[in-house]
C-alpha cells in the first residue's frame, strides 16, 4: 500500500498590521505554553501557543518592535523598539513594569533563566545587562562588535552570553569580565541564532546556509545547504529536524542527521522574518513581512491543538515533497 501523507494546514495568527519580526514561546506551564510576536506596528502580541488564541496585546512603544523574549513561566514579557527602549511588561495583566532607555534602536532582548535579569543589544553595537531587582543599577556594557548587534542571548551557564552582528560575527562572552571567550567569523551576516533546548547546540542562520555550532567550543559541527536565502533556522528539541524560512516566502524542513529536505510549505506572502519551534515540539510558528504569524504542525495531521486528525488525505504517490504544502 502507498504512504498517507496529510496535507499541511497551517493555523493563521491575524491581528497585526505590519512586518512580523520575532517571537519567542514560553516554557511548558500548567496552563500549557505561550507565544509572543514582535511587530513593526509597536504593539507585540501575547497569544496561547497551540492554538495561536489572542490574550492580549502589549500598548506602551512609540515605534516598530524588534524583539520580544518570554520568561520560562510566561509572568513577564520583554521587547525591544525603535524608539530605543527596552520595556518589561507583566504578562498576566499586560501592565508596564520598567524601561530601560538607549541610544538607538534596540534589536535583541532576553531574559536570564531566572527572570532576574535582561540582556540587550542595539544598533550602538552595544551589549548591555540590565539587574531588574536593582533597577537604578547602571547595566554592565560589552564592547567590540564593529557593526549593529543582531540577536543576543543567555547561556545556559549564566554566566556567558551570545551574540550576533552585521559585522559577519558571533561571540561567546564571559558576562563577569566582559571579554569575549570565542568569536566565529562567517561570510554573511548571522540572521539568527538558537541555542537548543539540551544546551549543546548553537543554530545560526546565515545566507543559504543552516550551521550547527558546538557549544561548549563554537566549532562548527555541521551545515546544511537551504534553497534560498534564509532569515531564520530552528532546531526540534529532540534534534530530529531543522525548519528555516526567509526570502522566498516559504519554509523549509530537513533531517537533522541527513540534511535532507523532506518538506517545504508556502503559505505566506511575504519574506518569513522568524521562525521557531515549541517547547514540546509539536508545531512551529512563523512571522512574516505579510504580518501574519503562522503555525505548522512538526507531524501534519495529527490530532493537536486546534488540529484534527480526519483532516484530507493525500496519496504520496500524488505528490511531491516540495509540493505537499503549497497553499
Amino acid at each position: 500500500m502507498p504512504q498517507v501523507n496529510f496535507r499541511q494546514v497551517p493555523l493563521t495568527c491575524s491581528g497585526h498590521t505590519r512586518p512580523v519580526v520575532d517571537m519567542d514561546f514560553s516554557d511548558i506551564t500548567e496552563h500549557g505554553y505561550f507565544i509572543i510576536s514582535a511587530c513593526k506596528d509597536g504593539k507585540p502580541m501575547l497569544r496561547q501557543g497551540e492554538t495561536g488564541d489572542w490574550i492580549g496585546t502589549f500598548e506602551g512603544h512609540k515605534g516598530a518592535v524588534w524583539s520580544v523574549s518570554l520568561n520560562s513561566e510566561a509572568t513577564k514579557a520583554a521587547s525591544g523598539a525603535a524608539d530605543f527602549e527596552a520595556k518589561i511588561w507583566d504578562a498576566i495583566s499586560g501592565d508596564k513594569l520598567m524601561s530601560f532607555s538607549h541610544k538607538h534602536i534596540v534589536k535583541a532582548v532576553d531574559f536570564s533563566n531566572d527572570s532576574q535579569k535582561l540582556l540587550t543589544g542595539s544598533n550602538e553595537k552595544l551589549l548591555r545587562i540590565f539587574d531588574l531587582n536593582n533597577t537604578d543599577s547602571e547595566p554592565f556594557l560589552f564592547s567590540g562588535h564593529t557593526d549593529l548587534i543582531r540577536n543576543s542571548v543567555f547561556c545556559p551557564d549564566e554566566n556567558f552570553i551570545i551574540s550576533s552582528s552585521d559585522d559577519k560575527t558571533i561571540r561567546l562572552w564571559d558576562r563577569r569580565t566582559g571579554h569575549v571567550c570565542k568569536e566565529v567569523e562567517l561570510p554573511d551576516i548571522p540572521m539568527s541564532i538558537e541555542i537548543s533546548v539540551d544546551g549543546t547546540l548553537l543554530t545560526v542562520g546565515h545566507g543559504r546556509k543552516i550551521s550547527f555550532y558546538s557549544m561548549d567550543s563554537l566549532n562548527l559541527d555541521k551545515e546544511f545547504t537551504a534553497e534560498a536565502e534564509i532569515i531564520s533556522a530552528s532546531l526540534h528539541p529532540s534534534k530530529s529536524c531543522a525548519v528555516c524560512g526567509g526570502q522566498n516566502f516559504t519554509l523549509y524542513k530537513y533531517d537533522f542527521e541527513t540534511g535532507v529536505m523532506s518538506e517545504s510549505y508556502k503559505g505566506h506572502f511575504g519574506p518569513v522574518h522568524c521562525i521557531k519551534f515549541s517547547p514540546d515540539g509539536e508545531l512551529y510558528a512563523s512571522g512574516s513581512e505579510d504580518g501574519t504569524l503562522r503555525l505548522w504542525q512538526t507531524t501534519p495531521g495529527k490530532t493537536y491543538g486546534l488540529w484534527k486528525a480526519e483532516g484530507e488525505e493525500i496519496e504520496e504517490s500524488e505528490i511531491t515533497p516540495v509540493e505537499n504544502g503549497d497553499q
